[in-house]
């Protein structure tokens, strides 16, 4: 049986992982759209329930992939959806759309593309610069007393915007990167959220494939990958940190499992408000995660992992300067 975890004090209870669906439709190059079906199914025959999506995924392609493999299931899944950031139609991002209107109008879309009268979590993707926070948020509350959306959330979000927001309405949940190579969550923004009860959605705990033992220097080189371009995949960066992988690989190994499964593990240790959410395309990739989830780590275990992947040992930002500038919470 899945284990399940409250999000938020506030929130649901619902599965300890959570199935992130963005490589599904985009940023990782070309995915299959029967593998990515029985992935979802495969998430749910294993009690997964959350589901993390976003409007911008693929311009719509994700909610509408997410619609048809959940069909007559829609009960059985707690949806979040971020939204907010503009895209061209040579899939460039060419600003952020966060006013009254074009969240209301955001919002309708996606209700039509997953075929749902509302959605569990929505969450604007940036805190943006030309849109107050309260009013963001309080579009949301509106949102809400109507019954489109059930639960608030934010994404990316810095210590004073999430107490900004959380003063105007509840926040169920903030959604950040978060993995033994990005640790930015740790001090005042996981403090905050534990102070006002907020839970937390972890993207990014294998570093969007770095920690599954799967890459190599030149595996993304020349390809329509987001990662070609990703700071901590190129040059020297990406050399020295496979070093850290192949330090994970081996400590996985004394423990019977694989670095991905213990990266996973390690995150489902920091706190019974985090979950962990996976990216996998493919149903052994999501088996494997869910299996992680039985990994039990002592407290000894976790201080070795941190030994040897100590916090700030990476090698590269997150993003580019540009998407790094877009984060309220590295600000």
């Amino acid at each position: 049986m899945m284990k399940t975890r409250q999000l938020g004090a506030n929130g649901p209870t619902i599965s300890a992982l959570g199935l992130g669906l963005m490589g599904m439709s985009d940023f990782y190059g070309p995915a299959d759209r029967q593998e990515s079906l029985a992935t979802i199914h495969a998430a749910m025959e294993a009690d997964v329930t959350l589901f993390d999506t976003a409007d911008f995924y693929g311009c719509g392609h994700n909610e509408m992939l997410l619609a048809d493999a959940i069909e007559g299931k829609r009960e059985q899944a707690f949806i979040q959806v971020k939204f907010g950031v503009l895209r061209d139609s040579a899939g460039g991002f060419i600003g952020g759309a966060y006013r009254p209107e074009q969240i209301k109008n955001a919002l309708a879309y996606t209700l039509r593309r997953l075929r749902t009268d509302h959605v569990d979590l929505y969450q604007p993707a940036r805190v943006p610069h030309d849109v107050p926070i309260e009013d963001v948020i309080g579009t949301l509350v509106d949102l809400q007393a109507q019954g489109f959306i059930r639960h608030i959330g934010l994404s990316e979000a810095g210590a004073d915007t999430i107490r900004k927001a959380h003063a105007v309405a509840p926040i169920t949940a903030l959604q950040m990167e978060y993995s033994l190579i990005s640790r930015s969550l740790e001090g005042p923004i996981l403090d905050t959220c534990r102070e006002l009860g907020i839970g937390v959605t972890a993207y990014g705990v294998l570093s969007r494939g770095l920690l599954s033992g799967q890459v190599k220097a030149d595996t993304f080189a020349g390809k329509r990958d987001f990662r070609a371009m990703s700071p901590r995949f190129n040059g020297e960066n990406v050399v020295k940190n496979l070093k850290l992988v192949d330090a994970l690989t081996a400590l996985a190994e004394t423990h019977g499992t694989t670095p991905a499964q213990l990266a996973i593990s390690w995150v489902l240790h920091k706190g019974s408000d985090i979950i962990p959410l996976v990216g996998a395309r493919r149903p052994e990739r999501l088996q494997a995660a869910v299996a992680a989830t039985d990994l039990a780590l002592t407290t000894k275990d976790i201080a070795k992992i941190e030994t040897v992947i100590p916090a700030n040992a990476v090698s590269g930002n997150r993003y580019d300067d540009h998407g790094m500038a877009m984060l309220d919470s590295e600000s």
